[in-house]
């Protein structure tokens, strides 16, 4: 799965790739920053061909090698408390990309982030997004870029429950996928690794499963 677009992607975003076999854990400035949407992901991993990368914040690095002592599902269990945040939890999901979307033809068009058309779940990804609209302009499905760096692009999809069914999700992601590679970077999507549907648009967009895994951390609902 070596492509140089995701090379530069993964070193960017993560702080090092690739890292030979086995678990690598990374402390990288991009864990304090800001991401994408403005907030701070203080965990991101992606594991494939035979490396794992889990990448934190440089003052944790070390004490996060030794609650792993060598081993991802140690590391995974433990990196709540090394990182401060017992009520967080870590995850697994799948992670694609592709550099030969399927040969689809386009479902949507291209509109500012603040367009009032747009629905709220697709505002923060900002820049312009990708709309599918029915006869009267009402929206029916969407695509979102996570603009993680100018080398990986990550695209997350939508559909309104009455649209689904149609195919829109599918030719939407290959269409944005298309737009992404146009631009000099490479498409990724990720979803839960039990999500049938997400992975059936997925490999139908062009998106094949190589078995590669992104890892992240979720924080537990605020109340009220």
């Amino acid at each position: 799965m070596y492509d140089r677009r995701l090379y530069l992607h993964l070193a960017t975003w993560l702080g090092q790739w690739p890292a030979g076999p086995g678990l690598h854990v990374v402390g990288s400035v991009r864990r304090t920053t800001p991401g994408w949407d403005g907030q701070v992901y203080a965990m991101v991993g992606v594991g494939g061909g035979g490396s794992t990368v889990i990448s934190i914040p440089p003052d944790r690095a070390v004490a996060a090698r030794m609650a792993a002592a060598g081993s991802l599902g140690r590391l995974l269990a433990r990196l709540p408390a090394v990182l401060h945040r017992p009520d967080s939890r870590t995850y697994r999901a799948v992670f694609r990309t592709t550099r030969s979307p399927a040969r689809l033809p386009p479902a949507g068009e291209w509109v500012p982030a603040g367009d009032p058309v747009v629905p709220d779940w697709l505002r923060p990804f900002g820049g312009e997004v990708l709309l599918a609209r029915d006869v009267d302009g009402g929206y029916l499905a969407g695509v979102g870029i996570k603009r993680h760096d100018r080398h990986g692009h990550e695209l997350a999809v939508g559909t309104e429950p009455a649209a689904r069914g149609r195919g829109l999700a599918r030719r939407l992601v290959a269409q944005a996928a298309r737009r992404v590679l146009d631009e000099g970077a490479i498409p990724t999507y990720l979803h839960a690794v039990d999500n049938v549907a997400s992975a059936r648009v997925a490999r139908a967009a062009g998106f094949p499963d190589r078995g590669w895994s992104a890892y992240g951390m979720v924080d537990p609902p605020q109340a009220g």
